[in-house]
């Protein structure tokens, strides 16, 4: 999605420092998804979160917690929260590391983004089928290893987009139009320690309070 330049490697995957959907978006934090089995790690995806990190609206919107340790942040919610709802746009570029069915991929995100949905007293009909059409939109892909999904959120809150490339294929993708799922899609990656990717919440942890130390 969008025009990309120069990379930067993480996980041995190349990501690019900056992608144009927008406007200009930098590769801010980096992260995975992996579970343990009997002491082996097994990783799934890579995450790249990009955003105009230097925009004045961003760094405005999160001044209260302008001297604050990574730690601090981390174990913050109301920061987490403040990060999801600023009025900026935001870009998630999850790249496949282990193969997988979509469908898999697709249970896991409405299961979570359903609780979570729940949990806020959110979950109505019109959630309930917005979600399911993302669950739906995932059941036919197959994660080859080097798949790329990226979620598109804009600066105010509204529709995101989600798009699915895999190779061999053209890009497949679809409009979550319910503010709600769309929201809590964002707070699923981004929603700090209850996050599905801590070291991608500790990577922008360590970020942000290295900004907001030196922000105006």
């Amino acid at each position: 999605m969008g025009l990309e330049t120069e990379t930067i490697t993480f996980e041995g995957i190349p990501f690019p420092a900056e992608i144009t959907a927008g406007k200009p978006l930098s590769l801010l934090a980096n992260g995975i998804t992996d579970i343990e089995i009997h002491f082996l790690q097994i990783k799934y995806n890579a995450i790249g979160v990009y955003l105009h990190h230097t925009d004045v609206a961003l760094l405005s919107h999160l001044g209260a917690w302008k001297g604050k340790t990574a730690e601090e942040l981390l174990a913050d919610a109301a920061f987490w929260s403040a990060l999801v709802s600023s009025p900026v746009e935001k870009l998630l570029r999850v790249v496949v590391i282990k193969e997988i069915k979509g469908s898999q991929y697709g249970v896991q995100l409405e299961s979570s983004v359903r609780d979570r949905l729940a949990a806020a007293d959110l979950y109505e009909d019109d959630e309930e089928e917005a979600l399911e059409k993302v669950a739906e939109f995932f059941q036919s892909k197959y994660f080859k290893p080097g798949s790329v999904i990226t979620f598109h959120f804009p600066a105010t809150p509204g529709p995101a987009e989600i798009t699915f490339v895999t190779e061999g294929k053209g890009d497949a993708r679809i409009t979550v139009e319910n503010e709600h799922v769309a929201g809590m899609i964002q707070k699923w990656y981004l929603g700090g320690e209850n996050a599905v990717s801590p070291t991608t919440v500790r990577s922008l942890a360590d970020r942000f309070a290295a900004l907001l130390a030196v922000a105006a």
